[in-house]
């Protein structure tokens, strides 16, 4: 028999404390080594790795939830409990705009590195807006991708914003950070697409023209500034989409789901094998970007 679970009442109490800094430091995160799963999904996610928690902690009011009691079932094989908190601590500490009832506190794992000739490779520079790093996360995981590399400037991988954003992808994908892209670039055997903006498409090829069966790696660069000059000139293949609409440009999380999906698509049934990647329909993951 698992020991009754304890009640905090008190902001306080050490748990509280280090739950909230861990919340809203990301120097506390990057020290510890440790990051917060807001919302029950994340958890879940999280727990069907077969991965231990280092804590989870369930608001008071929805101890007695049906889901809940599932929750104490799965964690039993952890030797782990739930801790109960009282809602107005979880309120403060979730992030969520309806404040979560479940929360867990686990290490962020360390990164492999990723073989020179690797399938498919997502490469991020420099993208700071944790809610375009989170959606490209889970469209990677959608379209069966294995590695993830962000480089320099871009948001923290296990911020619970990117977590959030990223709705579970973390947990399938090898997710490498603070790399230099331009030493992967120069290292990597398969072949590299720079993304660039229309106003540079007489020096680029059209996407859907670029033959993405053999190793690639998809590189994104910042919201504003787009890919430096340096991984661009780099990169063995320069890349566009075009827009024959009236907009002159899309956002980064935006180009990623396009190009992650056209390299899926012609790669056919092969590259949508089953695994346990979050599922995400094209039109999801072009939407993703305004809901986060």
């Amino acid at each position: 028999m698992m020991p009754p679970p304890m009640v905090i009442r008190s902001r306080d109490n050490a748990t509280v404390k280090q739950l909230i800094g861990l919340v809203h430091s990301s120097r506390e995160r990057k020290k510890t080594g440790l990051t917060v799963l807001d919302g029950a999904h994340l958890v879940d996610a999280f727990l069907r790795t077969g991965q231990r928690p280092h804590l989870v902690i369930v608001a008071e009011s929805a101890s007695d939830s049906a889901d809940v009691r599932v929750l104490r079932q799965d964690l039993l094989k952890h030797q782990l409990a739930v801790t109960l908190v009282a809602d107005v601590l979880v309120t403060e500490a979730s992030q969520l705009e309806s404040p979560a009832t479940v929360m867990a506190v686990v290490l962020t794992p360390t990164a492999n590195p990723i073989p020179a000739d690797a399938s498919t490779v997502l490469v991020l520079e420099g993208v700071q807006d944790p809610g375009n790093v989170g959606a490209m996360l889970r469209c990677a995981a959608a379209f069966n991708f294995s590695h993830v590399l962000l480089g320099e400037g871009t948001a923290f991988a296990w911020s619970p914003k990117v977590l959030r954003a990223a709705q579970g992808a973390h947990f399938v994908l090898n997710i490498v950070e603070g790399a230099s892209v331009l030493d992967f670039v120069s290292r990597y055997q398969g072949q590299t697409l720079a993304l660039v903006p229309n106003t540079k498409r007489k020096a680029a090829q059209v996407l859907a023209d670029v033959d993405l069966h053999k190793p690639s790696a998809i590189l994104i660069g910042n919201e504003g500034a787009g890919l430096s000059v340096a991984v661009i000139a780099a990169a063995s293949i320069r890349v566009t989409i075009p827009m024959p609409g009236t907009m002159e440009s899309l956002n980064a999380a935006s180009c990623g789901a396009i190009a992650m999906y056209e390299l899926c698509r012609q790669r056919g049934p092969l590259a949508s094998a089953p695994s346990q990647s979050p599922s995400l329909s094209l039109s999801q993951s072009l939407s993703l970007s305004q809901s986060v």
